[in-house]
């Protein structure tokens, strides 16, 4: 993932699984194609040929070399010399069919990556589409350890010393599983979803002051490392500090939201202090978060308890 791709990263990329040979227009692998080009100035990353509003990669099936092959000689030479001067990333035609001589010519003229492959079109479209869109996505990288507790994606934050990677390793300990630590990487791959991955130089690797680099897969095993995992929830470490929190804050616990791209991630804070169990906390907090979000809030239900017996103990 990154802010442009090019030609012939997307073709190594993709080649062996869509099965590409790479036809004509060499030179243009080099071809970039930036981050958010396509939501300014087109309407798709990928799709099947279009004049009036080009698509960074065209596709071409049977239907539209027949359409061509239907145009005469003039207007078919100025459809694909209007094709060319939209620059497309790459033109890829589908089910191995045999490329036109003049479509070949063009695209050599222009420098235009022309690809083909066995694959329908439908399928080279869903492909592509997916892999441009997650590459081009907008990404961000946090400060915090990443893991898996209870089958949701919880990014653990706090000041250096808290203990984040202690808490991690603990919650290793008791069956859950590390995703990234130090520096996961966030990216939006859909409006409300986003993807946290790990850097590939620290891919199983968890830093504990004391310890050093551990690698988690080696001790651990497989099932203690997860590639990736979407953010639902960050439990933020912070130092207890005096006065103690208000009563209402303690009923209903310090929480609030984070921003993250484009989305809102809810927080928990999570008070340090000496003989509090972090690992007991953190799982309370996952497990809390799952009971809101399918409409069930303790804390609310107990102020409307609360208010129910005020009233009922109001003189008539």
């Amino acid at each position: 993932m990154a802010d442009r791709l090019r030609a012939r990263e997307l073709f190594e990329e993709l080649g062996e699984r869509l099965e590409l040979r790479w036809l004509a227009g060499q030179r243009g692998g080099e071809r970039v194609l930036e981050r958010g080009e396509h939501l300014s100035r087109r309407p798709s990353l990928a799709g099947y040929l279009n004049v009036i509003h080009p698509n960074k990669v065209q596709i071409i099936g049977s239907a539209e070399l027949s359409w061509l092959d239907g145009l005469d000689a003039r207007t078919r030479w100025e459809v694909l010399q209007k094709v060319m001067e939209s620059r497309p990333l790459a033109m890829v035609i589908t089910q191995n069919q045999g490329c036109p001589a003049d479509l070949r010519d063009a695209v050599e003229e222009s420098d235009t990556p022309l690809w083909v492959s066995p694959r329908r079109g439908y399928e080279l479209l869903n492909l592509l589409q997916y892999h441009l869109a997650r590459s081009l996505a907008p990404r961000v990288t946090l400060h915090g350890v990443f893991m898996e507790i209870y089958s949701i994606g919880v990014l653990i934050t706090g000041d250096s010393g808290l203990g984040k990677s202690e808490l991690a390793l603990e919650l290793i300990s008791r069956g859950h599983r590390l995703v990234a630590d130090d520096a996961p990487e966030f990216t939006q791959i859909a409006p409300d979803v986003l993807d946290g991955t790990c850097p590939d130089l620290l891919q199983d690797l968890l830093e504990v002051r004391g310890l050093g680099v551990m690698n988690i897969r080696q001790m651990f095993g497989d099932t203690a490392v997860k590639k990736n995992k979407y953010l639902r929830l960050v439990v933020h470490l912070v130092r207890a500090q005096e006065p103690s929190l208000e009563a209402m804050a303690r009923i209903t616990g310090e929480s609030g939201s984070r921003k993250v791209l484009d989305l809102e991630v809810p927080v928990v804070e999570l008070p340090v202090a000496a003989g509090r169990n972090l690992a007991v906390l953190a799982e309370a907090a996952v497990r809390l978060h799952l009971l809101r979000s399918k409409g069930m809030d303790p804390a609310a239900a107990f102020l409307a308890r609360h208010s129910e017996f005020l009233q009922q103990g109001e003189p008539s």
